[in-house]
């Protein structure tokens, strides 16, 4: 699985920020209130992105060498999963919630206190779900061994060995 490129993120945050600020001007234009998100919303995205180093914690010792720490290889695969999937929900309700801030900054009339709190907790929940997620993935990235990089072998000079390519293989 490749890492999370900053591109993505960065495209997921924009689709974020304008679905939230379209969803905003839709809901006026037609009469409905306007989405108002709770601060429950932004304590689930820290806890969820706190579950996730949580889980991350024993691939990370494994990988590190640590022997008295084994991970199953499939129980690794489903937390680096999980970081991803972080990474991309932190960078889309980070966008949204910056949408829903950009919103009431543009609005007509003069927002309560409260209604900039809101947007902003859902901003700051997005991004340490965000900042979790990538930790996690990074912590569940296995360094690139000189045995695994055939270039590295070919760079050295010297002719490899005569189980090699049955090992590569």
């Amino acid at each position: 699985m490749t890492r999370t490129r900053p591109g993505t993120l960065v495209l997921l945050a924009a689709i974020g920020a304008v679905a939230a600020f379209a969803l905003q001007g839709l809901l006026a234009a037609v009469g409905l209130p306007k989405f108002r998100p709770e601060y429950t919303l932004a304590v689930t995205l820290v806890l969820v992105g706190v579950a996730a180093l949580l889980l991350a914690l024993p691939v990370r010792r494994a990988v590190r060498g640590a022997p008295a720490h084994r991970v199953d290889p499939f129980y690794a695969t489903r937390v680096v999963v999980l970081a991803k999937a972080s990474a991309l929900a932190g960078a889309l309700l980070g966008g949204a919630g910056a949408g829903l801030l950009a919103e009431l900054l543009v609005r007509a009339g003069a927002p309560g206190a409260d209604a900039y709190l809101r947007a902003g907790s859902v901003l700051a929940g997005g991004a340490v779900l965000l900042a979790a997620g990538l930790i996690a993935e990074h912590w569940c990235t296995v360094p690139k061994d000189s045995d695994d990089d055939p270039a590295a072998a070919s760079d050295s000079g010297s002719p490899p060995g005569p189980g090699a390519e049955a090992a590569a293989g």
